[in-house]
Order: C-alpha cells, then structure tokens, then sequence
C-alpha cells in the first residue's frame, strides 16, 4: 500500500485501484477538536480537487478535496457517531472514504510521506 499527501493536507492510501482518503495528523492538530464529519455518498463522482466531505472542529470547518479523480464505494459511517475518531487516528480509522482511482497517472503529482513530513517542517 502507497500512501501519498497533498499539499491541503489529505492523505490517500493506494492499494490497486482502490484509495482511502483522509486528512493528515498535522491537518487535524490545526484543527483542534473535531465536533462533526460529512462523509460523500456512494456512487458520487468526484474530479481531483472536488470538494468531497466536510470536517467541523471547534475552531474552524474546512473541507476536504479529492486528491484524485474517481468514484465513492464507500463513506466511513464511524464518523457520523465519532468524529473525533479523526483526532484519535486521522491516518487510520479515522479516514474519510474510499474511492476508485479513474487516472492512476494523477497520483504523480502527489508528495510521498517523507516528502510531506519534509514540508509540513517548514510550514
């Protein structure tokens, strides 16, 4: 499994043609205490750069695009009860949706996970 970053802070977890898609730990420390998630529907179809879901913290709402073109197999449900399963374990439980990829190639223009780390540093 590949994962690659943007640089808006989500991450997206390749493996085959499907993705996972979620915001990065240093997008949720920003955040702060996250109160709501909006997760898109199966079926939705989003462009690279679509704004797909929603995150609410106590600070601030911001949305969270698609890295990559695509379709939603699925939302993850555990953040309608939890969200603050996105605080716990943004990259892990706490991702987003998952999507399959239309363009592999989109992925290129994507940082790896050292490269993000190397340039979250300077932010």
């Amino acid at each position: 499994m590949t994962t690659y970053f943007t640089g808006e802070h989500e991450w997206i977890k390749v493996e085959g043609d499907t993705a996972t898609i979620g915001i990065s730990n240093h997008a949720q420390n920003a955040l702060g205490d996250i109160v709501f998630a909006e997760v898109p529907e199966q079926g939705k179809t989003l462009n690279k750069g679509d704004e797909a879901a929603v995150v609410e913290s106590v600070k601030a709402a911001s949305d969270v695009y698609a890295p990559v073109a695509g379709e939603v197999i699925i939302g993850n449900e555990a953040l309608a009860d939890d969200p603050a399963l996105i605080n716990r374990d943004p990259e892990g439980d706490g991702w987003f949706f998952k999507m399959t990829l239309a363009d592999p190639s989109e992925l290129d223009g994507l940082m790896d996970e050292p490269a993000y780390r190397a340039w979250v540093k300077t932010l």
